[in-house]
């Protein structure tokens, strides 16, 4: 109860708890995987900033300002900055995600929280505490109502994400728990993002991260100077989740219990493959099958088991996801992902290529492909992957992957973050020597100033 009596709404009692965080509640373990998303997303923005989408992006926007688009000349606004940062990261869907939600929390908070660091000056101290809060609360927030956002229509990361980056922004501005519930307020009303990119690879996916760096980084900017916003954004009657998923009657306690005592980005998950989360395991399945000493022109017939959460984004219209129309809807297709990886050896961005999608021989082997779902699958919980590949002389070969390479049943160490970085770094074009000034930076980044002038090129 407040001092008049009435319960907290469910954003004061998030706010309760954020502005309570200092350096104190932020573990090794947490500080880690803070810079882990760091060098992830730096190498994803670099990765991506010659693309199509990435340029079409840029040209729309007006530069100048005191903020860096990592890997790009010039500056921009603190929200442009976000936007373009947050739409690369999350452009090739090679970022963190995060099992039981499933969202993608380091596109959307890292871009909003580095802007604002730069715009208003805050220190590296401000970007850990900013990073940790946001990243949390879009886990959590993944937790509150499991598939439900999916089920709807909607993309989790889009509507989430600028609840995550709005709260994000108010840790690294200071603000008071009034502007904070007020900052969650404004955020609700700024959510969105439908899943219709499905039907065609569109590419609004890639803008969704994005867009919401950008709208919780301005949230938090109109709520510090004292504009209002809903107390009961989260469990009103026409509320966040009432409007994104169906429902009320949801979990709350799985978003505030325990806030910075227990945390659950600890167990995100850092993709080896470039492609949708999902696939991840299937992929694994693939290469694994792929050395067993027979060719895709010998099979027969593929079945993969599956989870039932998977088949509207991943399976169906099954015709279609067999031949997807372009490199981007390829990434959302099971069938491609199994054969691209079984006829090439590998799912990094050469495999999702317009040669690729076009190629005989790969969608040979996807049109083969089709699903059964396992009603005992345990996704959201967990993503695991199965293939199973009938020859035509009879002979059948299986494998199985009960988790996502790159989680918590089988993370990837710093080593492989840093590879993975530099991998991304060098396909974007950057120089061997200001890939390693990078990861000098990224070391003592929460121990200094947040200055990215220097990865203006």
């Amino acid at each position: 109860m407040n001092s008049q009596g009435i319960s907290p709404t469910v954003s004061e009692a998030l706010a309760e708890r954020v502005c309570a965080l200092s350096l104190e509640n932020i573990s090794d373990s947490v500080r880690n995987r803070c810079q882990d998303l760091l060098l992830d997303v730096a190498g994803l923005c670099v990765a991506a900033r010659n693309s199509d989408y990435v340029a079409a992006l840029k040209r729309s926007l007006d530069a100048g300002g005191p903020c860096t688009a990592l890997g790009h000349a010039g500056s921009y606004s603190p929200e442009d900055a976000a936007m373009l940062n947050g739409t690369a990261a999350h452009g090739e869907d090679f970022d963190d995600t995060f099992e039981g939600g499933p969202v993608h929390s380091g596109a959307v908070v890292v871009p909003a929280v580095l802007a604002a660091c730069e715009r208003f000056g805050r220190d590296g101290a401000s970007a850990l505490l900013g990073i940790a809060a946001g990243v949390e609360t879009m886990c959590r927030l993944s937790l509150v109502a499991p598939k439900l956002i999916h089920k709807a229509g909607f993309h989790p990361t889009a509507v989430l994400g600028v609840m995550a980056s709005s709260l994000a922004v108010s840790v690294v501005l200071n603000l008071d728990k009034k502007q904070v519930v007020n900052a969650l307020g404004i955020a609700g009303s700024m959510a969105g993002g439908i899943i219709e990119y499905l039907a065609e690879g569109a590419w609004t996916k890639r803008l969704h991260a994005g867009w919401a760096a950008h709208a919780g980084l301005h949230a938090a900017r109109i709520a510090r100077e004292g504009f209002v916003g809903p107390r009961s954004v989260f469990e009103g009657t026409h509320g966040l989740f009432f409007s994104f998923a169906r429902e009320n009657k949801v979990d709350f306690n799985a978003l505030t219990h325990d806030f910075g005592d227990e945390w659950h980005m600890e167990d995100l998950t850092f993709k080896p493959y470039a492609t949708g989360t999902m696939n991840q395991p299937y992929i694994d399945c693939a290469l694994r099958l792929a050395k067993r000493g027979f060719a895709a022109e010998d099979v027969a017939e593929v079945v993969c088991e599956t989870a039932d959460g998977y088949v509207h984004r991943l399976w169906e219209p099954l015709a279609a996801k067999q031949r997807p129309p372009n490199d981007y809807a390829a990434k959302f297709s099971t069938p491609f992902n199994v054969a691209v990886a079984f006829v090439t050896g590998g799912a990094g961005f050469e495999a999702f290529s317009e040669r690729t999608v076009t190629d005989p021989r790969v969608l040979l082997l996807a049109s083969k492909v089709r699903y059964k779902v396992d009603p005992e699958n345990p996704y959201p919980a967990r993503y695991t992957g199965h293939v199973k590949m009938t020859l035509k002389d009879g002979r059948v070969f299986e494998e199985r992957q009960a988790h996502i390479r790159g989680g918590v049943h089988e993370p990837l160490s710093r080593e492989e973050i840093e590879r993975k970085f530099r991998g991304n770094a060098t396909y974007g074009g950057w120089s061997a020597p200001l890939s390693d000034s990078f990861l000098e930076f990224a070391k003592e980044a929460f121990d200094a100033t947040m200055d990215l002038s220097s990865f203006r090129r």
